[in-house]
């Protein structure tokens, strides 16, 4: 027998062999092992010349590639080659301006969701000195002045400078205090709900700091039960639990008081900045102009839907208008993350005035110049600005809300075009010259694809990243692909969803189904992404489940009045179309119509207590994980945004409320929580369940100790996962 068909022998043997023997996905494989971890590029970065890049690689070395050719150049950083270093590795890297000092981050400890504690050290490469930051305590936020010379951090609730050429440590706040005044770090609902843990900003001359000021004092207290430990005030003969206390303020109670400042670097003096008279507001982002002369305050009315952008002088404290955005419901957060400069002053932001989000122009004065992108689509990503081709980079749900591409634009429309091929999901970072580009790709069937492009023709020069192994496993266990569909409501609303068809489907049985979704506003779960690759929803259909999800009305990339049809009413009209997409499924030939259940957590589980309670018994079964089951109970920022306050809204907030219809449950719930969630309070499900109970509802229920909104640690994510499988198979099979 000759080689070649030896060889094909040989397959055909393999291939009928794992035919008859394809492995099956475990619980250890998805939360032990790791088995279908999707691997990355960990700590890009653009140099400054635009021509290179770094990244972090074995969290012990940086190291530069060409973008050019996509070759490795040299190592720019080895922290193994230090002699006496007081670190292995580090998790995290920043460079100085100059790039002659590096910031490295160690031994993180996490505060909150964004928030973290850490011990950093500058390695200068001039000297070759590797520098502990701080001998005198764990510090939070440690970044660089623009000119590399000093390095601000915030340590109790204050914020420090450390001056790099001398050595040397000041303090330039002295008020700070646990749970009554923070400087230049959020408070925890403006770090939850406005995404960012540094709340302090360099000028770009570094001459100036400017930064918020929270005073929480009068801000009512939350308290959180410890057991076994893991508090400042438990009690070591562990026969008493210890007590977490923060501040947190639920919808319509009192907030921060917030003010804004300046610090001067030289004189150490510091200025305050006039934002106003009215003190119930917030103030989401600060900024500078490029040329330094002006702070830009984004200042935000507690309905959130009146946005003013003033100019301060940081000398002095004067502000002045600059331009005011307003909307009739609520200003989207995109507003914010997208407001950019350019080099001349000029910025852009994204609006959804016409309806859809856009990207808009303005001059330094504030006058508009030009609407940049127009069309019936959300754009969900801002670049940057190219000068020398004098084009807008942007990402938009053009095509599809199920996708995203990357586009380019000129002021006057005469140059446009996709710089995307493939089509799925695409984001791009560019080099700082904008000459390069690599683009981040997934799919629904392709994990991720991490490539590297030369920006003036699209040519791709290298793959950094193609999950080669991760796709070989997903071929050996035979994995399920999404099949995405939509469907017409009985309102007339169209629903896109997906489904994960059991292994081995036959059309001619019928299958127990579970409806997986999150629901919550501008967010969106049906997507041609990898998302979090093979999970839960996968070892489901492997076990004979018909997995489903579909995005109810006020979800992402579908529009202004389809995103905020909610609001002042959460949860009616996404109940609706839970109840709407179950009735649905339960009229395809496949779908065991007596089988079907429901699972969210978080704004998911508030869904899944919400639509077993309308559903009138479509519903077999419901798992709800960190559920809110009253907005009254859920922090101002977040709830009012979409609610207004319970003082104006009470219906809104009741008429959709678990708690107010805990009696009309129809199926068996499972109800989950951490005991140490300082996100969605256990009270949420302490308050639901003894409704139940006064209601004789019967309902499971499982709370982890001491465990957050993530219910994460140690043994926690595989059990939570096994209960969750076997109710399901008890209930449904």
């Amino acid at each position: 027998m000759n080689k070649i068909a030896l060889l094909f022998l040989s397959l055909f043997i393999v291939s009928a062999i794992v035919g008859q023997n394809t492995p099956k996905i475990t619980l250890e494989d998805l939360f032990v092992k790791g088995t279908f971890k999707t691997q990355t590029v960990t700590g890009l970065r653009s140099m400054n010349d635009g021509e290179h890049y770094t990244t972090l690689e074995n969290n012990t070395q940086i190291v530069k590639y060409s973008y050019k050719t996509g070759k490795e150049l040299a190592v720019v950083f080895d922290i193994t080659k230090i002699e006496d270093a007081k670190i292995s590795s580090f998790t995290n890297y920043e460079f100085s301006g100059d790039e002659t000092k590096i910031l490295l981050t160690t031994e993180v400890k996490s505060i909150y969701r964004h928030s973290f504690t850490a011990e950093y050290y500058i390695w200068n490469s001039v000297t070759e000195e590797l520098l502990h930051l701080s001998e005198k305590g764990a510090q939070q936020i440690a970044t660089f002045s623009p000119d590399g010379d000093r390095c601000a951090f915030v340590r109790g609730n204050n914020i420090f400078i450390k001056n790099l050429k001398f050595g040397s440590e000041s303090q330039a706040t002295f008020d700070g205090k646990k749970n009554e005044i923070i400087n230049g770090a959020p408070d925890w609902v403006y770090e939850e709900e406005f995404g960012f843990n540094k709340a302090f900003w360099w000028s770009p001359d570094s001459k100036f700091l400017a930064f918020i000021r929270f005073d929480e004092t009068e801000v009512p207290e939350f308290t959180m039960t410890i057991y076994g430990g893991g508090s400042p005030s438990f009690n070591e003969n562990k026969l008493y639990p210890g007590e977490e206390t923060f501040r947190y303020p639920k919808a319509g109670e009192k907030n921060s008081d917030i003010s804004v400042k300046v610090y001067e670097i030289r004189s150490k003096t510091t200025i305050k900045v006039d934002i106003g008279e009215k003190t119930n507001i917030y103030i989401p982002r600060l900024k500078w102009t490029p040329d330094a002369n002006d702070l830009v305050v984004m200042r935000l009315n507690r309905h959130q839907n009146i946005l003013d952008i003033l100019y301060a002088n940081p000398y002095t404290g004067d502000s002045r208008p600059l331009i005011t955005e307003k909307n009739a419901r609520y200003i989207d957060e995109g507003f914010f993350d997208n407001f950019t400069y350019l080099d001349n002053g000029d910025f852009v932001v994204a609006s959804e005035r016409n309806g859809w989000s856009h990207l808009y122009l303005y001059d330094k004065q504030g006058f508009e110049l030009a609407q940049l992108t127009d069309g019936k689509f959300d754009v969900t990503a801002f670049y940057g600005y190219d000068p020398v081709k004098k084009v807008y980079y942007y990402q938009a749900a053009a095509e599809s809300p199920l996708r995203r591409e990357v586009y380019f634009i000129s002021q006057d429309k005469k140059k446009k075009g996709k710089i995307s091929t493939l089509e799925g999901t695409n984001s791009v970072a560019f080099s700082k010259n904008f000459n390069y580009y690599i683009n981040y790709y997934s799919s629904s069937k392709t994990p991720s694809l991490i490539t590297l492009h030369e920006n003036k023709k699209g040519e791709q020069i290298r793959v950094l990243q193609d999950n080669t192994i991760l796709k070989n496993t997903v071929d050996v266990f035979n994995i399920s692909p999404k099949e995405f569909f939509n469907f017409t409501t009985s309102e007339g609303i169209k629903l896109n969803g997906y489904m994960l068809k059991p292994a081995g489907f036959d059309p001619s049985k019928k299958y127990p189904v579970l409806m997986t979704q999150y629901s919550g506003p501008n967010s969106q779960s049906v997507a041609d992404n990898w998302g979090r690759g093979i999970g839960w929803n996968e070892y489901l259909a492997q076990e004979g489940f018909l997995v489903v999800c579909v995005d109810p009305r006020g979800t992402a990339a579908r529009g202004e009045d389809f995103r905020k049809v909610t609001y002042q009413q959460l949860g009616k009209y996404e109940s609706d179309d839970q109840v709407e997409a179950a009735k649905y499924l339960a009229t395809l030939s496949y779908v065991d119509k007596n089988n079907i259940a429901i699972f969210g957590w978080s704004y998911g589980g508030f869904m899944t207590c919400l639509s077993m309670e309308k559903g009138g018994g479509i519903f077999k079964a419901g798992i709800a994980v960190a559920p809110v089951t009253s907005w009254r109970f859920y922090d101002s920022v977040y709830t009012e945004r979409y609610m207004r306050t319970p003082q104006e809204n009470p219906e809104g907030y009741d008429d959709n409320s678990p708690l107010s219809h805990a009696a009309d449950i129809k199926g068996r719930l499972l109800i989950i929580h951490g005991s140490a969630d300082d996100n969605v309070h256990v009270q949420n499900t302490f308050e639901f369940t003894e409704k139940m109970v006064q209601a004789g509802i019967q309902f499971d229920m499982a709370i982890y100790t001491n465990r957050n909104h993530g219910i994460r640690g140690g043994n926690t994510t595989i059990h939570l996962y096994t209960k969750m499988t076997n109710f399901l198979k008890d209930q449904l099979q």
